[in-house]
């Protein structure tokens, strides 16, 4: 395996009819991790389930919400993983917030962090959900694993991460609390791959759908693929694909050598 894609495609039934079908099959990605599925396989076309076409084709994985048209995980593969699960804390699968294939030592995790939300409200949520995936993420580490934890984090780490940091401050995606957490993730034992190909600002991967704020980038750094440690040795690349449109969030890519 060499290249993973994660992608928030803020609902994959309003995504196919952008074309998302054809930019996976010609992604090239052996494996691509999508949030916000905002939907349940029963609902879902066989192409989206079963993509296939030039030769090339996907098996699909789905970590989906009780609560209909929300949230959601999946993760598409070109080979049968070893097995697929959730986190296996009800509080978030209920909610489809994880979805994990295994291949031999490696574990890929497509995860949808919570939006901490207007003046907090489900902060103490999506704190609970940051620190049980540092828990996760330390355990497969225990057990043996490298792991890629894909997905859209909800959270622009640093200043340079965002546009407008000083206006944010007190905004969702920028609290003092989420950032903090991502101070310690990534001081605790996890590299946030792309910073350490690219030290660049203006570099994002979510715009809003208002005042053209894609068109002007005007947006914040929020989706990530971080590894353990000792695995970053082996990430060849990590790019922001903003180039690919259909979604407020763009996906991102992480080559292994």
């Amino acid at each position: 395996m060499r290249s993973i894609i994660s992608w928030n495609v803020n609902g994959i039934r309003a995504v196919e009819k952008k074309g998302f079908v054809e930019w996976l099959l010609g992604s090239g990605a052996d494996v691509v991790c999508i949030q916000e599925t905002k939907a349940n396989p029963a609902q879902l076309s066989e192409q989206l389930l079963s993509p296939q076409g030039g030769g090339t084709a996907y098996k699909s994985f789905w970590s989906s919400a009780q609560k209909a048209g929300y949230s959601g995980t999946a993760i598409y593969s070109k080979d049968e993983p070893d097995r697929v699960s959730t986190m296996g804390v009800e509080a978030f699968d209920a909610e489809g917030r994880v979805c994990t294939a295994y291949y031999g030592t490696l574990a890929v995790i497509s995860a949808y962090f919570p939006n901490s939300q207007d003046g907090g409200k489900r902060l103490d949520y999506k704190l609970a959900f940051c620190d049980a995936m540092f828990g996760y993420c330390r355990s497969l580490v225990a057990d043996g694993y490298n792991i890629v934890l894909c997905g859209d984090y909800n959270i622009a780490h640093k200043p340079i991460d965002l546009a407008n940091p000083a206006a944010n401050e007190g905004n969702a995606g920028y609290l003092p609390e989420e950032r903090a957490w991502m101070d310690s993730f990534t001081a605790g034992g996890f590299t946030d791959t792309f910073r350490r190909f690219c030290q660049e600002p203006a570099q994002y991967t979510w715009w809003s759908y208002r005042t053209r704020a894609r068109e002007r980038n005007i947006g914040w750094r929020i989706d990530y693929q971080c590894v353990n440690d000792a695995f970053a040795a082996s990430v060849q690349s990590s790019e922001i694909l903003s180039g690919v449109t259909g979604s407020d969030h763009c996906p991102i890519r992480l080559v292994l050598a």
